[in-house]
């Protein structure tokens, strides 16, 4: 029954987090229901999801959405952000940044819901000195936060692409080969520490394979509309959460 379990909300979460992220909304509460500690379902949940987000990755280069000329010059600074996150998240409670990130998701929201138009097609060009320097810092935090915290890391990453002027599906492709390297450097951390219960990781990360691969196709074969749609849908859900672990902590 676990294994099913796993194997449901496993696809179910790679399905979402495949275009825009916050499958952990579903994976983490679903290996917390195992009775795994929470430390110990996050970390199990960065293996899962790194295998659905290579293979969502994979997906989105296939159809041409991924930028390597920006996104290869980010990926390293994705991962050591998250590596230096995951290492923080040791000695300082992420509580500290959970007021903040709820502020941001909420501006997030706004912005894209009021922008009706926003990210239907790409606008993109080479960008200037101040506004490079200010985005790569932007991917480094966003880096930081996915080994500090998580919860979103794909929508911010996905927003700060649309900032720049890519569309939807190229901000989530871009976005998607970033968050794979942020999960990689946090994964790393976490086995080194023995916090991963491996076989529920990759009970969850084979059907995560599978969702990341439907996911994926569907959003490419939707379009812009769906998902942007979906990335409303998944950031609202993202301030429903942190209100109510604010309002009911643990």
């Amino acid at each position: 029954m676990t294994i099913l379990t796993l194997f449901f909300f496993g696809f179910l979460a790679a399905f979402i987090d495949a275009v825009v992220g916050g499958g952990g909304l579903i994976s983490i509460p679903a290996l917390l229901a195992t009775g795994l500690p929470p430390a110990a379902a996050v970390a199990t949940n960065k293996l899962a999801s790194t295998m659905g987000a290579l293979t969502s990755t994979i997906a989105f280069i296939r159809a041409g959405k991924v930028d390597f000329r920006l996104t290869g010059k980010l990926f390293p600074l994705a991962l050591i952000g998250s590596f230096i996150g995951a290492t923080t998240v040791q000695f300082i409670s992420s509580d500290v940044l959970k007021p903040l990130i709820l502020f941001l998701l909420i501006l997030v929201a706004l912005f894209t819901v009021f922008k009706k138009n926003w990210g239907t097609v790409s606008t993109y060009r080479k960008m200037e000195t101040k506004k490079a320097v200010l985005f790569v810092a932007a991917i480094f935090i966003i880096g930081f936060y996915d080994g500090f915290l998580g919860a979103g890391t794909g929508s911010f990453m996905l927003f700060a692409f649309l900032l720049i002027g890519f569309d939807f599906m190229q901000s989530a492709g871009n976005a998607k080969l970033l968050n794979f390297g942020s999960n990689i450097a946090a994964l790393l951390l976490f086995l080194y520490m023995d916090m991963v219960y491996v076989p529920y990781g990759l009970v969850m990360g084979s059907a995560m394979i599978l969702g990341a691969l439907a996911g994926s196709r569907f959003a490419i074969r939707k379009g812009t509309s769906y998902v942007r749609a979906l990335f409303i849908l998944v950031t609202v859900s993202l301030i429903g959460k942190n209100i109510y672990d604010f309002l009911f902590p643990h």
